[in-house]
């Protein structure tokens, strides 16, 4: 795809370039940090407790008791942060009309469009990375399932990029960043929460929501399975939303 190299290092320089990043990774870092912290301090004080009564050494589990919350905590820090990250894609393109000359430009929308989400892409595989120090110190000082880590860290990326699907198509909605970081959060927020409805419903209508349900396919990837189900139904929401988007952005091309 002509030009996809190009906008992909521009996004990329304007994503580091810019205090939204450092103080999105930082929020992100600390808050993270937090939540391993009080997991490991529980495992800890579980351990001692353990010691002393052989009969609940059998329950101690690394993977159970600090990896899998580990992971389910960061996946809603990731729900808080991926408005952030995604709200200046195309809304800043809009108010400042620079979308309007990128149209004049020899670089189709497609290729556009994947090089944004390319960089968001990178830019949240940094991010996940930062945490990784604590990881591998868990490995250092017990024996975490390694495949668990693996496994986690593929769902929160797989995660985070749903995440940054939606939140693109509601930047190209908008030319208010903050809208569009509002319509971002309420939108993943609705497929975060809507497996609750599943007790209110019948069996059916229970099963498609408990599919669309974000959080029940990253819960598989925490407890360290990997579901092709699960891989195929992130890859179906990114490729639904970066279509929205992409339509989107050809109605602007048609209206001029």
């Amino acid at each position: 795809m002509r030009g996809f190299w190009s906008v992909y290092r521009k996004e990329l320089y304007s994503v580091f370039a810019s205090p939204i990043f450092y103080a999105v990774g930082f929020i992100f870092l600390l808050i993270s940090g937090y939540f391993y912290y009080g997991a490991l301090i529980y495992f800890s004080r579980y351990s001692f407790e353990a010691s002393q009564d052989p009969t609940a050494l059998s329950h101690l589990n690394l993977t159970e008791m600090v990896l899998r919350p580990f992971f389910m905590d960061i996946s809603v820090v990731l729900l808080l942060i991926a408005p952030l990250l995604t709200m200046r894609v195309y809304a800043e393109e809009r108010k400042s009309g620079t979308l309007e000359l990128l149209f004049t430009y020899p670089i189709t929308d497609r290729a556009t469009l994947l090089a944004k989400f390319a960089a968001l892409a990178s830019t949240l595989g940094v991010v996940l990375l930062g945490t990784l120090p604590s990881i591998l110190l868990l490995g250092s000082i017990g024996n975490p399932s390694w495949p668990c880590v693996f496994s986690g860290y593929l769902g929160m990326f797989l995660l985070g990029g749903a995440f940054l699907a939606l939140g693109i198509f509601t930047s190209v909605l908008t030319q208010n960043q903050i809208v569009a970081a509002i319509l971002s959060f309420g939108g993943l927020l609705m497929f975060w929460v809507i497996g609750w409805l599943r007790s209110y419903v019948g069996p059916t209508a229970a099963g498609v929501i408990s599919y669309i349900s974000i959080t029940k396919h990253f819960d598989t990837f925490a407890k360290g399975v990997l579901d092709a189900r699960d891989i195929v139904y992130y890859l179906v929401f990114m490729l639904l939303f970066l279509f929205l988007a992409l339509r989107q952005i050809e109605s602007y091309r048609w209206r001029g």
